[in-house]
């Protein structure tokens, strides 16, 4: 089975390489927002540090919405969803490798450039290992979650407005957990609290989302 799924991520590795410009939206787009944020609302250093916390959430929270579109859009077109179903593999598993092939290909650049823009953005030192921490777990929830909606909308054309819809309040909890932590680090408080509520949904979200993503690839192919 986990050669199955080493496969899958392979395969979706491979086709993303082959699209590089995709490959670079999101670093590009936290480079734009660290750039232009200060020009466009204060360079105060003291201000910005006490902003960087949520801004950066926010920022990731952004950037993995905008390629969640695609995860499932290729396969769906050129009927590679069927071929998935039609395998002697769980189909859940499967799809966990599309997801984890996703995390790969958008949240590794993001563990990249946080601790970049974290700088950039006057964030404190000691709450860069914070911020690393809560990126590292709150980004493998957002692809999960956010392949349930793509998974359901992969069916329509333009339904990135409606992924948005469906997704977006079910990041909230992510990006409140991890903002917090990091503004925890700033003022010098305890994180373990906030982490540990971030590492659960991560377990919860590996054990159920695969299943519910599964579900709704059918719901859309029927």
């Amino acid at each position: 089975m986990l050669s199955v799924v080493l496969t899958v991520i392979q395969r979706d590795l491979l086709l993303a390489f082959r699209r590089r410009a995709d490959l670079m939206n999101p670093v590009l787009f936290y480079v734009i927002v660290a750039t232009l944020f200060p020009l466009g609302v204060s360079p105060d250093v003291e201000f910005l540090g006490r902003l960087a916390p949520g801004l950066v959430w926010v920022t990731t929270l952004l950037a993995a919405l905008i390629s969640m579109e695609s995860i499932f859009r290729q396969d769906f077109d050129d009927g590679s969803i069927e071929q998935l179903f039609l395998s002697p593999h769980p189909f859940s598993m499967l799809v966990f490798g599309k997801v984890a092939a996703h995390w790969l290909i958008t949240g590794v650049p993001m563990l990249v450039i946080v601790p970049l823009m974290a700088l950039l953005l006057h964030l404190p030192v000691q709450a860069i290992p914070v911020l690393w921490a809560t990126i590292l777990l709150g980004t493998p929830i957002l692809s999960l979650v956010g392949a349930i909606g793509a998974a359901l909308t992969s069916g329509f054309r333009g339904g990135g407005i409606l992924l948005g819809l469906l997704v977006l309040p079910l990041y909230v909890p992510v990006l409140i957990f991890a903002s917090s932590a990091v503004s925890a680090a700033v003022d010098g408080l305890a994180v373990s609290g906030h982490l540990a509520m971030l590492g659960a949904g991560l377990i919860l979200a590996l054990v159920l989302a695969p299943f519910a993503i599964g579900a709704s690839l059918k719901i859309s192919m029927s």
